[in-house]
């Protein structure tokens, strides 16, 4: 296995299957399933959900939210994907914990790095929620600031395209895919690989990001087996 540890972060549109919106149970379904694929092979997982299929905290700052509060009643809505997807991994026969960045007890445990930890290496499923507990930082941000503590080997980002291109796929059927991407190219040529802080964070601390398609079955797997799929962003 390429990867022995590794931070997956799924954004919340993705559980809301072909509208994005609300928790689409087959996705879920589809995600825990292939959760269980790798954990079986013996690599340990973490995983951050967005909250974007419940709540948007930014864009419900044009509607008249304050956008600390806004931001909250986002990370709730990581929350509620977290528990979500916990209980679906367990209906996969593996053990799945919800931690969260504020104490939500007794919805949830109380993020502490070590006990994630230990908790990945006994085989579990550690779903890190709630953002990083403060406002004015995204989920991609809460992704790398976990995936650097716990140690990953890579944050692996799922989306619903194959990679990273110079120009929107969905709009240019002519966009170019790139295999793989020094962090200093994505910046200069502004590719949206994640926001620029979560970017930073990744890039100081030497962390590889892989962006996939986590809709194709089987693509998680795959990259952890270090298969040439999706596009590599690294310091080289």
């Amino acid at each position: 296995m390429k990867y022995k540890k590794v931070l997956l972060k799924l954004s919340g549109e993705s559980l809301g299957g072909s509208d994005g919106k609300g928790i689409d149970e087959g996705m879920l379904a589809r995600y825990a399933s292939d959760i269980k694929d790798v954990i079986s092979h013996g690599t340990q997982v973490a995983v951050v959900i967005g909250g974007g299929n419940i709540f948007r905290g930014l864009s419900g700052v044009g509607k008249g939210f304050d956008r600390v509060r806004g931001d909250q009643m986002g990370m709730l809505a990581t929350v509620i994907n977290s528990i979500a997807l916990s209980m679906a991994i367990k209906s996969e026969g593996v053990d799945a914990e919800v931690f969260t960045s504020t104490p939500m007890e007794p919805f949830a445990r109380y993020y502490v790095r070590d006990a994630a930890a230990a908790f990945m290496q006994k085989g579990g499923v550690a779903i890190i929620a709630g953002g990083t507990g403060n406002p004015f930082f995204t989920t991609d941000s809460a992704s790398a600031l976990r995936a650097a503590e716990l140690g990953a080997d890579a944050l692996l980002k799922g989306t619903r395209v194959d990679g990273v291109y110079d120009s929107d796929p969905e709009k240019n059927p002519s966009a170019k895919k790139y295999d793989n991407l020094t962090f200093d190219r994505a910046l200069s040529d502004n590719l949206k690989v994640m926001d620029l802080t979560a970017f930073a964070l990744c890039k100081e601390n030497s962390l590889p990001i892989v962006v996939f398609d986590m809709n194709k079955q089987g693509n998680l797997l795959r990259i952890v087996k270090g298969d040439n799929i999706g596009t590599i962003v690294s310091g080289r």
